[in-house]
């Protein structure tokens, strides 16, 4: 059997540790061929690929990005990204396809499924908002990045009195802000979930510096924004490919702070820091798992199916039921997360 193999998408920990998995499973157990085309389905789509076999997956456990390349560019960007799709995998005599990303890259990869092509996904953000499993690999790696900043970030708050506000990644949920804010024990944490009301912000941060306490974290995901009528701030645009151009409303809280507190403020924007760099133990342990259980499917000719993480098992889902709707931050955790507010 000759597998395809791409990522797509934003770059994540845990990539080349998923190729890893499935080119071992292909290789050693089936004596299954694997090329990766690169830069996502562009290169599907263009037909550029790469061999993959296990001495060319040697040292990638460890190791951020992805060997393969990715883009956001997706099939149905092209009148005929379908057919090209089609043709590239017959010419190459690709009899499954396994394509790692996110809720973008999944989407496509259901409409390919529904399209007559054999596809096997598995589900990579770091956002962890895709829906049908548990965890999405590459989120416990950025959840302890952005901990471990704001671990750093308390004790230079600490000495200069200050407020610091830490914007991370989350563009239309908070699973890390929510997860990171309560690990370093954040003093208010934002999220896209619940619109904010910057006066109980400041409320929130008079009353713990009154009690003598003279340093707080403000934690905000990057899509968090204010309740109606209470703060105006402006529409983000749009890139090319229909996403918001996000990021900056940690330097708008942090100024509404200032000037509403007196209070200094700062801002850390961790951005692509949590992308990159090497993935966490248990994100190396689940990209090889869900590498190791794609290229199952793929064996098994079980198409249409993305594996995930549930009750501590790798299943098997359809790719149909986990991307109709993206997984937001569950109300208990955030309703925990509140207990910590000033």
């Amino acid at each position: 059997m000759r597998v395809g193999l791409l990522t797509g998408g934003g770059d994540c920990p845990g990539l080349n540790a998923v190729i890893r998995g499935v080119v071992r499973k292909a290789e050693r157990e089936y004596g299954d061929e694997v090329i990766g085309f690169l830069d996502g389905y562009q290169g599907l789509i263009e037909d550029r690929w790469m061999p993959l076999d296990v001495e060319a997956c040697r040292g990638l456990l460890p190791r951020g990005g992805t060997i393969v390349g990715t883009t956001r560019v997706q099939p149905y960007m092209f009148i005929d990204g379908v057919d090209r799709v089609k043709a590239t995998m017959d010419r190459r005599e690709i009899e499954a396809l396994i394509v790692i990303g996110g809720e973008g890259t999944l989407s496509a990869a259901d409409r390919l499924h529904a399209d007559g092509v054999p596809v096997v996904g598995v589900p990579k953000t770091i956002d962890n908002d895709i829906g049908g499993t548990e965890m999405t690999f590459g989120f416990d790696t950025a959840v302890q990045i952005a901990t471990d900043a704001i671990d750093r970030l308390h004790t230079t708050a600490e000495s200069h009195n200050r407020v610091m506000v830490v914007e991370v990644m989350g563009r239309h949920v908070g699973h890390i802000a929510t997860w990171a804010g309560i690990a370093g024990g954040a003093t208010v944490t934002l999220v896209p979930e619940e619109p904010f009301d910057i006066d109980a912000v400041c409320r929130s941060l008079t009353r713990r510096h009154a009690r003598g306490r003279f340093a707080s974290i403000v934690v905000v995901a990057e899509g968090a924004r204010p309740a109606e009528g209470t703060l105006d701030i402006p529409e983000p645009g749009v890139d090319e490919y229909g996403h918001q151009r996000l990021g900056g409303i940690g330097n708008v809280v942090a100024h509404e702070i200032e000037a509403r507190t007196g209070y200094e403020t700062r801002v850390t924007v961790l951005g692509h820091v949590q992308r990159g760099g090497t993935p966490t133990a248990f994100d190396r342990v689940l990209s090889t798992w869900y590498g190791v259980a794609a290229m199952e499917a793929a064996h098994d000719r079980d198409f249409g199916t993305m594996v995930a993480l549930r009750s501590g098992e790798v299943v098997r889902v359809r790719l149909a039921e986990c991307v109709v709707q993206i997984k937001y931050t569950h109300p208990d955790l955030l309703a925990a997360m509140r207990t910590f507010f000033s």
